[in-house]
């Protein structure tokens, strides 16, 4: 299947069957409710002990918050260490809810997957689309049963992997600049540093792909985290060439979808510096939040139809030998 075929293929799916779509945006934004809880507390709390303003505190993404507030309270060591580990068992059981969740999409996806014709070869219409629709409530939540063990351990892992990244390339900025010292110029250790960001950048990436194909493997074959690393890893030798399209067509929507929703939220944001109109720019501005987190949530499910159609064909191509195998071996002499 070439390309276009199978990147339409996963958008019909996804689109068929959109209450997972919600589903996963609705516990994303769950979850950042949930990490703003002790971010805005602390804020508070900061402004209260050390005077800062608290507008200065709250602005920019939650991830710029927590820096600042962490930087601001370092002169507050309990304040700081109950900051930093409110913060931690909020991410602790947001991931939880998440990990849970991709059970029951990754569920509803696959069976579509398998039972849905050759959509991709037709004209897109309504009634196509209501073709591709397998979403019940009871199959998403006996996906999320089903798999919940196995996608909680899987997404600890994953969590491990992002600490130990960070930390690593946290040791190599802190320590390297202090083994630099003088011997590099400034210039150039910050050139450094920056190429070591973009490399941090990349390996994050490909992990979070070979999570989300281990994710495929352990719902698809039913095996557990350590069975589906082979799996994978034939899946990747085998599929190298169409999962590269498929990263490299998903990596391109999504920058073009930032870059096109930063456009838009800066002309928001202009309107918004208007006297009364700005107030009523705010539900406008609620619209385009809801609306970009929804159009991201649907590419990534786009894609993830898109790896499940070929994770299926490359497991019936194995399947294949076997079967033709049992059927030409006589009866009571198997091969």
């Amino acid at each position: 299947m070439n390309l276009k075929l199978l990147f339409k293929r996963g958008a019909l799916i996804a689109a068929g069957n959109w209450p997972i779509v919600a589903v996963q945006f609705i516990a994303e934004t769950t979850f950042q409710a949930l990490l703003a809880v002790p971010i805005v507390g602390a804020a508070v709390l900061a402004a209260s002990l050390v005077g800062r303003d608290l507008a200065d505190l709250l602005g920019g993404s939650l991830r710029e918050m927590f820096g600042r507030i962490a930087d601001t309270l370092t002169s507050e060591p309990v304040a700081l260490a109950a900051f930093i580990t409110a913060c931690a068992l909020v991410v602790l059981g947001g991931s939880v809810l998440t990990f849970l969740v991709k059970g029951g999409t990754v569920e509803v996806l696959a069976t579509a997957g398998r039972s849905v014709r050759a959509i991709e070869t037709e004209p897109v219409t309504l009634h196509l689309v209501g073709s591709a629709s397998r979403f019940t409530l009871e199959r998403f939540m006996s996906g999320c049963r089903r798999l919940s063990r196995r996608y909680v351990s899987l997404g600890l892992l994953l969590m491990v992997a992002y600490a130990v990244s960070g930390l690593a390339y946290l040791a190599f900025v802190v320590y390297g600049y202090r083994a630099a010292g003088d011997r590099v110029p400034v210039l150039g250790w910050t050139f450094v540093a920056g190429v070591a960001a973009i490399l941090l950048v990349i390996w994050i990436t490909i992990v979070n792909l070979i999570y989300l194909l281990l994710q495929i493997a352990i719902a698809v074959q039913n095996t557990g985290v350590l069975g589906a690393v082979p799996i994978v890893a034939r899946f990747v030798r085998a599929e190298f060439r169409p999962l590269a399209r498929v990263f490299v067509v998903e990596l391109a929507l999504v920058v073009g979808a930032t870059w096109a929703s930063a456009l838009a939220w800066s002309g928001v944001g202009l309107i918004a510096f208007v006297p009364l109109v700005g107030v009523a720019v705010l539900p406008l501005q609620l619209a385009a939040l809801v609306l970009r987190g929804l159009v991201f949530q649907y590419i990534g499910l786009s894609a993830l139809g898109a790896y499940l159609t070929l994770f299926a064909g490359h497991a019936s191509h194995l399947e294949a030998p076997k079967a033709s195998t049992l059927t030409s071996s006589p009866i009571g002499h198997p091969a």
